[in-house]
């Protein structure tokens, strides 16, 4: 007797759009604007505002303010949301499908993380890339306008996860001006604006997250900064694991 008949998967159906798995992938380089996806996809407003609210629903993006003009909004792919519905459907097709990560295979590789102050969060990005890869890369952070020391609660969410960085000091984008990095990552609306080029090469990509500092309950803002901080960690190693050596 025959199997009924299965749904689609929601990913699936989502994905197989072709102006949406454009969005999808161009998300996946980094957080982006609606006017952003327009010049990337080469369609209108108001076709690409309509695909990005059908993602949303399926909770495969996600949309914030921008710090820098709240007239903005910059949309973001939630890897949670995607890696659990890929994993979805994975299962529906055959249960042993699943993919193992590879870890980096580059050791001089150079990643700079980029926010205003330096003290948040840069420089708990700088601490997780850091233990993520045993200390095997070359991994820096640095501020346009850079704070007198690191937060208290950036040590305190780094300390609960085994990581210390109270010897650690903010340092200035200045500083750097002459070092070439092969992947710069701000995770300030501001400062992406402002960051200077350290290479023709050089991977830009935005995460565009607010300042724990700033927000009504610090503590609890800088425990969910740290958890988004180090899921998009953990999704960046895949892509730094597929580079090569030039």
């Amino acid at each position: 007797m025959a199997s009924p008949p299965q749904a689609v998967p929601e990913f699936v159906r989502l994905a197989a759009h072709p102006l949406r798995w454009r969005l999808l992938t161009g998300l996946a380089g980094g957080d982006l604007r609606v006017r952003e996806l327009m010049a990337l996809t080469e369609e209108p407003q108001s076709l690409v505002s309509y695909h990005l609210r059908l993602l949303r629903q399926g909770g495969l993006v996600s949309a914030r303010r921008s710090s820098f003009d709240a007239r903005d909004s910059y949309y973001s792919l939630d890897l949670d949301g995607c890696a659990d519905a890929l994993a979805d459907v994975g299962a529906a097709l055959h249960p042993a499908l699943r993919r193992e990560i590879r870890p980096v295979g580059r050791t001089d590789l150079k990643v700079l993380f980029v926010c205003t102050g330096n003290s948040a969060r840069s420089p708990i990005a700088e601490a997780l890339l850091r233990h993520h890869t045993a200390g095997r890369l070359t991994v820096t952070s640095a501020g346009s306008l850079p704070k007198p020391q690191i937060h208290p609660d950036a040590v305190r969410v780094l300390r609960e996860r085994g990581i210390d960085i109270t010897a650690q000091r903010p340092r200035h984008l200045d500083t750097l001006r002459d070092r070439h990095f092969d992947y710069v990552i701000s995770l300030c609306d501001k400062a992406r604006e402002i960051c200077p080029e350290f290479g023709d090469d050089a991977h830009r990509i935005h995460w565009s997250i607010p300042d724990p500092a700033r927000e009504d309950h610090p503590e609890r803002a800088f425990d969910r900064a740290a958890t988004n901080i180090d899921t998009r960690i953990r999704y960046l190693l895949p892509v730094l694991a597929e580079e090569r050596h030039p």
